[in-house]
């Protein structure tokens, strides 16, 4: 009995499954429970409010007019996609140097987000690295506030998001590139094809399935953005998205309850737009050959 146990599937996706629950559906399900209650985190009983948290979450502006800061980074992932898609599949192709550039266009990802909001906080300051390339090639009268004015912090936070995220798509699109066959290219080169050609016929087609799943996690990256406006303007100056809007409900205003509900609206706000997503861009299978 015991060594059929241990032949069993079962008995090597057991650890994972249990790390699985441990760590992602019991902390969801005591957040939906959170959810429900007014609770400040620090006493040992909690007060029942039943819907009361939500409907403050839709009802009060503060909470829900966050939501189009999100716009910003939405608008930014899509210029973050074409870019990485544009290098990808440059760098596909025998380009001199490629391996050089492959580094430089992934290496922002690697860094730590943290540090990515230090670095482009010294260069977005007054008088800082931005404004001072801009006066040495004659473009002074150009300098502003980059985080200070309302109407162009959000801006500046979104490409600095770009900067930090397009390695991570040049290399879901590379690896999608490089694993189609090359004599499809040959054929295609045969048949008089042209770079373009190659694109849209064999390499668009053929990684259909990767530039869904990048628009699904730009879907839910820009609804769910906090490291770049918590480190660089801590919501100042109206850059307060609803993650760092839900953390301060949470931690500096202590309550918890009201956070959880906003946190529970996020994860089934996200979950209906890729719904949505998958609906308008169906997985269907792709045949080059």
């Amino acid at each position: 009995m015991t060594g059929r146990l241990w032949r069993s599937p079962w008995a090597y996706v057991a650890p994972a499954l249990i790390l699985l629950v441990t760590f992602t559906y019991v902390p969801v399900g005591n957040m939906l429970f959170y959810s429900f209650h007014k609770w400040d985190g620090l006493d040992v009983t909690m007060d029942p409010v039943g819907w009361d948290n939500y409907v403050r979450v839709f009802t009060d502006e503060q909470y829900w007019r966050v939501f189009l800061v999100s716009l910003y980074y939405f608008a930014a992932s899509f210029a973050q996609i074409a870019i990485a898609l544009y290098f990808a599949v440059v760098l596909s192709f025998h380009v001199r140097f490629r391996n050089l550039f492959k580094g430089i266009l992934f290496f922002p990802y690697l860094l730590n987000g943290v540090a990515v909001g230090f670095v482009f906080l010294y260069l977005f300051q007054p008088d800082g690295t931005l404004d001072t390339v801009l006066r040495m090639i004659g473009l002074g009268e150009h300098t502003r506030l980059w985080l200070g004015d309302p109407d162009i912090a959000n801006i500046s936070l979104a490409g600095t998001s770009v900067w930090r995220f397009t390695g991570l798509n040049f290399v879901l699109f590379l690896g999608a590139i490089q694993s189609i066959p090359g004599d499809i290219y040959e054929a295609a080169e045969i048949d008089g094809a042209n770079r373009w050609h190659q694109f849209r016929h064999i390499i668009a087609p053929g990684i259909r399935r990767i530039i869904s799943l990048s628009f699904i996690l730009a879907i839910s990256g820009s609804l769910s953005v906090f490291e770049i406006p918590f480190i660089m303007t801590g919501g100042a100056n109206g850059t307060r998205t609803f993650v760092v809007q839900a953390y301060q409900t949470a931690f500096q205003f202590r309550q918890i309850g009201l956070a959880s509900a906003m946190a529970v609206v996020l994860l089934l706000v996200v979950l209906l737009v890729t719904w949505i997503q998958r609906r308008l861009l169906p997985d269907d299978e792709v045949a080059l050959s």
